[in-house]
């Protein structure tokens, strides 16, 4: 009876990891258009004005009203939505060169805790052909949804990273 509730106990555990994990890769896809037309939506949805943070509350649709929720609205990944480090694993995303950041790609920072260091925005375009800053949709404290130019992972040591999502299409 003891081993029968052991292995019980370890399938349970194994099946809840996987299914957790299954969402991500099952996600519907999303074309890079689509993911930025979804991202704008929370420029203004908040009767007229950016969504605001917030790590403990969720918006209308579901998600978390941080960055790592806001990523996940815009990319179709179900609600309440990944937390920034599992944006950053191979069952979300896989790694790319900052020079060959696309429309919709994300950018981020898996390390440090949630409220000192992570942190992700999704890739709009290059301020020029240079490639020393770009736009991009981020989720930010003290701002909300915003729109504005980086330099995520363009200086040296910040622990930012290019990832392209796997359910992005285009």
């Amino acid at each position: 009876m003891r081993v029968l509730a052991m292995a019980t106990a370890v399938l349970v555990a194994v099946s809840t990891t996987l299914v957790a994990s299954l969402p991500a890769q099952a996600a519907p896809s999303v074309s890079r258009a689509e993911l930025i037309s979804r991202a704008r939506v929370w420029q203004t949805a908040n009767n007229g004005g950016p969504v605001p943070y917030s790590q403990n509350h969720y918006w209308t649709d579901g998600y978390r009203q941080d960055c790592s929720g806001y990523v996940s609205m815009a990319a179709k990944l179900p609600a309440p939505g990944a937390i920034t480090i599992d944006l950053n694993d191979r069952l979300h995303s896989s790694g790319i060169d900052m020079v060959d950041l696309r429309q919709g790609d994300i950018v981020v920072n898996p390390v440090g805790d949630s409220a000192n260091g992570r942190h992700v925005v999704i890739f709009d375009r290059w301020v020029s052909q240079y490639k020393t800053s770009y736009y991009a949709y981020e989720q930010r404290s003290g701002a909300g949804t915003s729109y504005r130019v980086l330099r995520y992972g363009l200086v040296a040591g910040d622990n930012y990273r290019a990832r392209r999502l796997l359910n992005v299409t285009g």
